[in-house]
Order: structure tokens, then sequence, then C-alpha cells
């Protein structure tokens, strides 16, 4: 689940994990973007999205959206645990912070200098240069595939991330599906090449491991897809379809 379609890097991740996968994405367009909305209302239309995709008896559910999971995760859980377990997504700080030097983190406002997010920081990378980047828009851009506020967003945060940065982590699930061209944006000409940390590969492992799952790439089976826009049914988005792991899920996963 997520506001939008950052979701489709989880599910892209888990698709490759396990291609025989009943997959079921449920989001509520309509309601992007969440990072600029309070605590209480990112809560309530995580529930709902929670719940419409509850409905469908999911063995696990993902938030792939860190806004959602910085403030409703307990919430979710409280709904849904211990019939369906609850997987949420965090940002990247700890093998960020293992790999050394000096590392910035983009995320959503409402992700940006919150306590949930502070305390990561606290826990995993004290004492370390880190440098908290808000991006306003960039999600709502990438949502929209809209080339050019993607590209004027970017540009705003690198010129607000230190040129010392060696490591970026990706604090919001739609920057995955432009990761490579914030890794443009950022590299520094004559420096080593740019770590992205991003979580959709971490969360689709532990979601097989929170279901007693393991990776079956070879799986023969083809898995299904079950889209849910703001509850109802329904197909992948045009604009899912401008990016690769949404051409994935289209290409390898037919509608039931």
């Amino acid at each position: 689940m997520d506001s939008g379609i950052g979701l489709l890097a989880a599910a892209a991740a888990v698709r490759r994990l396990r291609p025989d996968a009943e997959l079921v994405l449920s989001s509520d367009p309509g309601s992007m973007p969440w990072g600029p909305r309070t605590p209480e209302d990112v809560t309530a239309r995580a529930l709902a999205v929670a719940e419409a995709a509850a409905a469908h008896r999911p063995d696990a559910l993902i938030v792939a959206c860190n806004t959602a999971s910085v403030h409703a995760l307990p919430a979710l859980r409280a709904r849904l645990e211990p019939g369906i377990p609850v997987i949420g997504t965090v940002p990247a700080i700890k093998p960020a912070a293992a790999g050394g030097g000096p590392f910035a983190i983009w995320a959503t406002p409402a992700t940006t200098g919150s306590p949930y997010q502070r305390g990561l920081i606290r826990e995993f990378a004290d004492g370390a240069s880190v440098t908290e980047v808000p991006c306003p828009g960039l999600a709502d851009a990438v949502e929209h595939a809209d080339q050019a506020a993607i590209d004027a967003a970017i540009a705003a945060a690198a010129a607000r991330t230190p040129d010392d940065v060696t490591t970026v982590v990706l604090g919001c699930t739609h920057y995955e599906l432009v990761a490579e061209r914030i890794r443009a944006a950022v590299q520094r000409p004559g420096t080593a090449p740019l770590v992205l940390h991003g979580s959709a590969g971490a969360v689709a492992a532990q979601a097989l491991r929170r279901t007693g799952e393991t990776a079956a790439p070879q799986a023969p089976d083809q898995g299904t897809l079950t889209v849910l826009l703001g509850g109802r049914e329904g197909v992948l988005p045009a604009t899912a379809l401008t990016y690769d792991e949404g051409r994935l899920l289209q290409a390898v996963s037919p509608a039931r």
C-alpha cells in the first residue's frame, strides 16, 4: 500500500523474488501527496488504503510509503495484526551510516525532521555527518510523471545537498523510481560513484520472512496483479507505465 505509485518499487522487488506471488496494490492517488498532510490525516488515509487491501486477505501488508510508516505504522499494526503482518518502510539510515562518509537523507517534508527519522539518526548514525534534505514536490511530480517538475525538484534538492556527500538515502518510495536521475544530479565530477540506498529490496525480503516464504526467482507459475485505486478495482495508472517497475509488473502479472 502507498498513497500512489511509490509502491511500484517494493511490488517489483517482490515480483522478482517470487514471480508466482499474488499481488494486491492498494493506493489512493486522489489524495496525493501525503507528505504535507498532518500526522492525523496521514493515519486516517493510510488506514483506509490498508483496509481496502486487507479485504483481499493477504498474507502480509507492505506499507510501501515512508510517510505512512513514520506516522501510521502503530495504528496499522493495532488494526491488522496479528492476523496480517504489517511491514513498514524504514529509511536505510543504518546501512548508509555503516558505509562511512557524510550522507544525506532525501525525504518528504513530513518525514524530514520527524521524531521518527531523528530517532533513527540517533540510533544508527550518531556522530556521523548527516544532512536531512526535504524534497517538496518531488513525490507528486513522480506520481504524475511530470518530467519538468521532477527535474526541478531534484535540482532543488541537489542544491541543498552538501558537495562532500558520498551517499544518499532515498527516504520516500517514490524517489526510488527516479533513482538514476537523482544520482546524476548529485554526483560531483571527479568523485567516487555516489551510493544510493533505497528500501524496496529489504522490505520485500522482510515480507517473505514474515510469511515464512523463501525467494524463488525461477518459480514457474506466473503471479497475478490486483490494483485498488481508492478501494475500487482498476488498472495500473498510465503514469506507472512510464517507469521500469511499472512496466515489469504489467508485463509479468496478468490481471486476475
